[in-house]
C-alpha cells in the first residue's frame, strides 16, 4: 500500500508512548524543589499560608470530587449553582451587601476587577450614552485596572497619591470625574503600600456624579472583616457606603482558598446583568456567559466552598487576630532597625519598608537608598526568606513589600533577626549602578519600533539573557530597570517573561 501524500507525520513524537503515573508524580515533585516554598511562612509574597494542619488536603479532596464537573451550565450541573449561591452569599454577608445584592464567582482578582469595569463600561453607555469612557483611579490602583482598561477601550485617568500617606487624594479624585467617567477606583488595600484609601469620601463623590465606585478588596475583603471582629478597628469600606457600587474579593488571599477563587459583587442584579456576555445568533446552543471563561472546572469552585465551611466564623476571625500580630510584632521590629522606614500606616496584612541612607548631620533623616534595598533583597533571599522588591514610581520611593499570613507570626522573630545582618552584608557590596551610556540611550528609544535584536541587546546588558535564566542575584538588573523609562521596561519585561515560556 502506498503511503498517503496527504497525511501528516511527526517525525518527532509529540508525547511519550506513556509513563507510569509514579515517575511522572516523583518529577513534578521534584521540579517543584527550584519553586519559592508556598508553606513555612517564608515567602512574603504570592502565598497565603493559614499554618492550619489538613487545609491542602481538604482542598485537594473536594477539588478533585469537582474537577470533571463543567462549571459552564448549571442547568446541567445544579450543584455548581448552589455552590456558588453559598460563596457568593457569604461574601455579601460579610461585606453588607444590601438585599437584592448579587454576585459571580470567578477565576481571581483580575478576572472580577475585570467584569467590573466592562459592567461599568457598559452601564454608562446604556444609562449616560457613554461612548469614549474613562476610569479614574488613583496611582496605587492595582495594574489589572489598567489591563481591563486596555481589553476594553476605557481610558485610565490616574490620580497620584498623598506622597506621605500613600493614600488617594479624595478632592483629586473628585475633580478627575467627568460626564465621561464610567467607574471611580479605590482600594482597600492597595497592594503596594498596604494602606486603605478613604473610600466612604471617594464613594460620596462618585455618587454625587452619578457614577459607579469600585472598592478593590482582593486583598482585605476576606480579612478587614474578620480584624474588626478581632477588636482591630477598621473604617468603613463596604456596602455600608452607599455610594459603593461593586467589590472584588479575593478568596484564594486571606480566604485561604487554592488559587484561583474570587468573587465579584454588585449592589443590585440590574449593575450584574451588565457583566454578563450573551448570544443567540448562532446555530449552537444559546450562550449566556457570566465571566470571561465558558467552559471550567468546578473543582475550584468546590475547594474554595469546602474550605470557607472548614474554618468558619470564628476560625477566619482567630486568623485575621494571627495576622494582626505578626504585623504589629513586624512593624515594632521594623521601626527600631536602624535605616529602615516604613512607608505609610498598614492596616491589613501588608508591609512596606524602604532603606535610607545612614543619616548624617547634614541629611539626619537619611533618604531611600535603592542599590542598598535591592541588596538587601538578595541577601535575605540567600538567608531562605523572599520579600517582594517594588520600584520607584511617580516620586514614590522604591521598598520591599511583605505579605502577613498566619504561618509568619512564628517567623518573624527569625526575620527580624536576618534583617540587620543581611543589612549589614549588603553595605560591604559594591553599589549596584546603571549605565549612563544605556540609561541617556533608552531616553532616547521608541519602545514600539525596537527591532527583536535591539531588544535582545538590551536584555542580555541587564543580565536577562538567552534562554530566559534570572541571575543569582536581581540587585544590578532591578537597578538598570529603575532607571528605564516606563514604556521601555514594559517592553523589555514583556519580551524577558515571553523569553520564559517559549519552545526551544
Amino acid at each position: 500500500m502506498q503511503p498517503d501524500p496527504t497525511a501528516s507525520a511527526h517525525e518527532t513524537p509529540a508525547l511519550p508512548a506513556g509513563r507510569p503515573a509514579a515517575e511522572i508524580l516523583t518529577e513534578l515533585k521534584a521540579l517543584r524543589t527550584a519553586d519559592a516554598p508556598t508553606r513555612g511562612g517564608r515567602t512574603f509574597a504570592y502565598v497565603y499560608d493559614a499554618g492550619r494542619q489538613g487545609l491542602d488536603e481538604l482542598a485537594a479532596e473536594a477539588y478533585a470530587a469537582y474537577a470533571t464537573v463543567n462549571g459552564l451550565d448549571p442547568m446541567v450541573f445544579p450543584s455548581v449553582a448552589r455552590l456558588e449561591n453559598d460563596l457568593v452569599g457569604a461574601a455579601a454577608a460579610l461585606l453588607g451587601a444590601p438585599p437584592g445584592a448579587q454576585g459571580t464567582f470567578t477565576s481571581g482578582g483580575t478576572e472580577s476587577i475585570l467584569l467590573a469595569v466592562k459592567t461599568a463600561r457598559d452601564h454608562a453607555r446604556s444609562t449616560r450614552g457613554v461612548t469614549d469612557p474613562q476610569l479614574v483611579l488613583p496611582s496605587t490602583a492595582h495594574a489589572a485596572f489598567h489591563k481591563a482598561a486596555a481589553y476594553l477601550g476605557l481610558e485610565p485617568v490616574v490620580v497620584p497619591v498623598d506622597p506621605v500617606t500613600y493614600k488617594a487624594n479624595p478632592t483629586a479624585m473628585a475633580a478627575a470625574i467627568t460626564p465621561r467617567t464610567a467607574l471611580v477606583v479605590a482600594s482597600a488595600p492597595s497592594y503596594a503600600h498596604g494602606v486603605i484609601d478613604p473610600v466612604a469620601r471617594i464613594a460620596e463623590a462618585a455618587a454625587e456624579h452619578e457614577v459607579l465606585c469600585h472598592v478593590d478588596a482582593c486583598i482585605g475583603g476576606w480579612l478587614l472583616p474578620y480584624l474588626r471582629r478581632a477588636g482591630r478597628t477598621v473604617e468603613p469600606f463596604d456596602f455600608s457606603l452607599p455610594g459603593v457600587t461593586s467589590i472584588s474579593v479575593d478568596l484564594h488571599k486571606y480566604g485561604y482558598a487554592d488559587k484561583g477563587a474570587s468573587v465579584a459583587l454588585y449592589r443590585n442584579a440590574e449593575l450584574r446583568r451588565h457583566q454578563y456576555f450573551a448570544h443567540a445568533g448562532w446555530p449552537g446552543y444559546p450562550v449566556v456567559n457570566p465571566t470571561v471563561q465558558g467552559t471550567k472546572s468546578a473543582g475550584l469552585l468546590a475547594q474554595a466552598w469546602a474550605v470557607l465551611q472548614h474554618i468558619g466564623e470564628d476560625g477566619y476571625t482567630a486568623l485575621a487576630a494571627r495576622v494582626a500580630e505578626a504585623s504589629d510584632h513586624l512593624l515594632e521590629g521594623l521601626r527600631t532597625t536602624p535605616d529602615i522606614h516604613i512607608l505609610g500606616e498598614p492596616e491589613a496584612g501588608l508591609v512596606a519598608f524602604t532603606v535610607l541612607t545612614s543619616a548624617t548631620p547634614d541629611r539626619p533623616s537619611g533618604t531611600p537608598d535603592l542599590s542598598l534595598l535591592l541588596h538587601l533583597a538578595d541577601e535575605m533571599r540567600v538567608r531562605g526568606w523572599y520579600l517582594q522588591p517594588q520600584l520607584s514610581f511617580d516620586g514614590l520611593p522604591p521598598n520591599l513589600h511583605l505579605t502577613l499570613t498566619p504561618a509568619t507570626v512564628d517567623r518573624v522573630e527569625a526575620l527580624l533577626t536576618d534583617l540587620p545582618e543581611a543589612l549589614a552584608t549588603a553595605r560591604t557590596l559594591p553599589p549596584a549602578t546603571a549605565d549612563p551610556a544605556l540609561t541617556d540611550l533608552a531616553a532616547t528609544l521608541d519602545p514600539d519600533t525596537l527591532t527583536p535584536e535591539d531588544v535582545a541587546g538590551i536584555l542580555a546588558f541587564a543580565g536577562l539573557g538567552e534562554g530566559g535564566g534570572l541571575p543569582e542575584r536581581m540587585a544590578p538588573v532591578l537597578f538598570l530597570l529603575d532607571a528605564l523609562p516606563g514604556r521601555l521596561k514594559e517592553r523589555l519585561l514583556t519580551e524577558f517573561v515571553g523569553s520564559v515560556f517559549r519552545l526551544g
